[in-house]
C-alpha cells in the first residue's frame, strides 16, 4: 500500500533528505501561521491603536493555555502513532487516533465552558487594566468557541504528519493561516471591525481548517482513518498520550501564568506600553520559535518511528542534524534582534514611545535565542522518543525554575545599581534561557545511552 510505503522511508532514506522532507512542510505551516498572528497585531496597531495592541497580548496567555490542550493531545498522540507504527501496528495507531479525538471532545468542552464562566476574572488576573480590558474581553468573547476547532486542528494535522503526510498537513495548517490573514483584511480594513474582526477570521479560520483535517481521516483510501473499534475508551492510551503531550502542554500553561506575572511586574516597572512592546518583541520571539519548532515536527516522526523500529545510529543522526539547524535559526533571531530592532519594531507599530521601550526588550529577549533552540530541541527530542519526564523538566527549566523567580529578583538588583527596574526586567529573560540550555545540556548527557545499539 502506498502509505506502508510512506512510513517505510522513515527507517531507509537518507536522514538529512528526510528531515527536510518532513520539517520544511513543518516549518511553512509554523511560518505561515506566525505571519496571520502578526497581522492582527499589524492591523489593529495601524487600524485601532496601541491599547488595542496591549488588549490583544493581555489574551495570549489565555490562548495559550487553549493551544496547550491541543499540545497535550496533539504531540502526545501524533508522537506514541509514530512510534507504534515503528512497530508495524496499524491496529493500535487507528485507535490511538480515536481516543484522541475523545481526549480532544472532552478538554474542548472544559475549557470553553469554563472560559466564558471566569470570563472577567481570568482577563484581570492576566493583567488587563480598566483601558485595555475592554479590548480582550471583545476579542475573546467570540474567538472562544472556535478555539475548540484549533484543538481539533493541531491534533489531525500532527496525526496525519506522522502517518507519512509531512505536505498535506502543511497545506491545512497553511490554509487557514491564508484564509485568516485575508479575513483580517476583510473585517479589520474593509469593514472597519476592528478587534472583533481579527476574532471572527481566526476562528473561520480554524473551523475550515478542522474539518478538511477530519476529512482526511474518513476518506475510504487513508491508510489509518476512523473506524468503530478506534472510538472505544482505552485507559492505557489515554494514559500514554497524556504523559508525552505533558510537556509541551506544562510548558504553554507555564508560560501563561509566567506571562501573567510578568504583564504584572512590567505594569508595576513600565506602563500600558510595556505590555504593548513586549507583546510586540515576543510576537518576533514567537516567529523564531516556531521556525525551531517546525523542524522539532519533522524530527518527530522520524525519532519516533526509529525509537520504535529500534535503529540508534539515525536517531542520533536526526537528533544531531536537527540540532545544528535549530541552534543556527536562534542565532539568526539574535543578530536581527541586535542590529534592526527598531526596523523590526516598526513593522508593528509607528508610535516612537512603544518603540522606545521595545528596542532594550528586543535586545535582552532575543539575544541568548540560540541557546533556546538547543533547550526546545532536546525538549522535543524527549517527547518524540517516549521520556516524558525528561522532556517536561527541560521544557519547564527556562519559564517555571528560572524566568519566575528572576522576573523578582533582578529587577530590583538594577535599581539598586542605579539602573531600570524594566531594564531588569528584560534582563531576567536572558539569564532564564542560560540557565535552562545548561540543565538541558545535563540531562541529555544522562540519556547517551539511547544512542548506542544494544548487542
Amino acid at each position: 500500500m502506498e502509505q506502508l510505503d510512506r512510513t517505510k522511508e522513515l527507517e531507509t532514506r537518507d536522514i538529512k533528505s528526510l528531515l527536510w522532507a518532513y520539517a520544511l512542510p513543518s516549518i511553512v505551516s509554523q511560518v505561515i501561521a506566525s505571519v496571520y498572528n502578526i497581522c492582527d497585531r499589524v492591523f489593529l496597531g495601524q487600524c485601532v491603536g496601541a491599547l488595542a495592541i496591549a488588549g490583544l497580548a493581555i489574551t495570549m496567555p489565555i490562548m495559550n493555555i487553549i493551544h496547550a490542550f491541543g499540545s497535550l493531545v496533539g504531540v502526545g498522540s501524533s508522537a506514541r502513532m509514530s512510534i507504534v507504527l515503528g512497530k508495524k501496528d496499524i491496529n493500535w495507531a487507528e485507535n490511538i487516533l480515536g481516543n484522541s479525538m475523545l481526549l480532544t471532545f472532552f478538554l474542548g468542552f472544559l475549557f470553553v465552558t469554563g472560559g466564558y464562566v471566569f470570563m472577567d476574572r481570568i482577563l484581570t488576573m492576566f493583567g488587563a487594566s480598566a483601558e485595555t480590558i475592554a479590548y480582550a474581553r471583545e476579542y475573546m468573547d467570540i474567538v472562544l468557541p472556535g478555539m475548540f476547532f484549533t484543538t481539533v486542528t493541531f491534533n489531525l494535522t500532527g496525526l496525519i504528519r506522522a502517518s507519512g503526510y509531512p505536505t498535506k498537513s502543511m497545506w491545512i495548517l497553511a490554509g487557514g493561516a491564508i484564509l485568516n490573514i485575508g479575513l483580517d483584511a476583510l473585517f479589520i480594513y474593509g469593514l472597519d471591525w476592528g478587534i472583533a474582526g481579527a476574532a471572527w477570521a481566526t476562528t473561520i479560520s480554524m473551523t475550515c481548517s478542522a474539518i478538511v483535517a477530519v476529512a482526511h481521516f474518513i476518506q475510504p483510501n487513508s491508510f489509518i482513518r476512523f473506524r468503530r473499534h478506534a472510538w472505544k475508551p482505552r485507559g492505557y492510551i489515554f494514559k500514554n498520550i497524556l504523559l508525552i503531550g505533558m510537556s509541551p502542554f506544562l510548558m504553554n500553561v507555564a508560560a501563561s501564568g509566567v506571562v501573567a506575572l510578568l504583564n504584572r511586574q512590567l505594569i508595576h516597572y513600565g506602563t500600558d506600553l510595556a505590555v504593548g512592546a513586549y507583546g510586540i518583541v515576543n510576537t518576533f520571539a514567537s516567529l523564531s520559535v516556531m521556525l525551531i519548532l517546525g523542524v522539532c515536527q519533522g524530527m518527530q516522526p522520524i525519532a519516533g518511528y526509529n525509537y520504535g523500529a529500534g535503529h540508534p545510529k539515525r536517531l542520533k543522526s536526526v537528533y544531531t542534524l536537527t540540532m545544528k539547524v535549530n541552534v543556527l535559526i536562534g542565532l539568526a533571531a539574535a543578530i536581527l534582534a541586535l542590529v534592526i530592532p527598531q526596523l523590526l519594531l516598526r513593522a508593528f507599530t509607528n508610535e516612537e514611545s512603544l518603540i522606545q521601550i521595545g528596542v532594550p526588550a528586543m535586545r535582552f529577549m532575543i539575544v541568548m535565542f540560540p541557546l533556546v533552540g538547543f533547550t526546545i530541541t532536546n525538549s522535543n527530542f524527549f517527547q518524540s522518543i517516549d521520556k516524558p519526564w525528561i522532556a517536561i523538566v527541560t521544557s519547564l527549566s527556562r519559564q517555571v525554575l528560572f524566568l519566575t523567580p528572576m522576573i523578582y529578583i533582578i529587577p530590583p538588583l538594577f535599581e539598586n545599581m542605579g539602573q531600570a527596574g524594566l531594564t531588569g526586567l528584560w534582563a531576567s529573560m536572558t539569564i532564564s534561557d542560560v540557565l535552562g540550555a545548561v540543565l538541558a545540556f545535563v540531562l541529555m548527557l544522562t540519556q547517551r545511552k539511547i544512542f548506542i545499539a544494544k548487542e
